[in-house]
């Protein structure tokens, strides 16, 4: 079952790298260029910081803090792959994703964003949707499906 989730993390690498190099060699020299009308817009850009370009030029700050969130969801998915596939899942997007953009960060200074909502102004990157849909399912389960070791053990005496 981990070769699933290590699955998806190197299929949210690979087209994270691949959407990124398709953008740079065909959106870049014309800067945007319109994908779904009304929706969706390429639009090449550099982000030198964080989410919505916060913290300009700090590429080795955030370098080090992605990898030791990386490592920390690493260590969580090998230690809890077996107990749920949700849990699982959004720990590999967020690693899928957190990876993503390291590789930029280290290979290029900057982040590659492409993707543009027409109804979300920030520009983002497939990396950037992984981790939010990431974080989104970690969200869910800890609402909705997390039992604690201590909510367990009451069930026990309980039943």
């Amino acid at each position: 079952m981990i070769a699933l989730y290590i699955g998806i993390i190197a299929l949210a690498v690979g087209l994270d790298q691949l959407f990124k190099y398709l953008v740079v060699v065909n959106v870049k020299p014309q800067g945007s260029v319109g994908f779904i009308p009304y929706i969706l817009d390429l639009t090449y850009s550099e982000n030198r910081g964080v989410a919505f370009g916060l913290f300009q030029d700090a590429t080795w700050l955030f370098a080090v803090i992605t990898s030791v969130v990386i490592v920390i969801f690493l260590v969580l998915l090998i230690r809890t792959y077996k107990r749920s596939v949700l849990f699982s899942v959004s720990c590999a997007l967020i690693i899928g994703g957190g990876i993503g953009n390291l590789i930029d960060r280290i290979r290029l200074g900057y982040v590659v964003d492409f993707l543009q909502l027409s109804f979300f102004r920030p520009v983002c990157n497939f990396a950037d949707y992984c981790i939010t849909f990431g974080t989104v399912l970690l969200i869910i389960y800890l609402l909705f499906f997390y039992k604690s070791k201590k909510d367990v053990s009451i069930q026990d005496e309980n039943t």
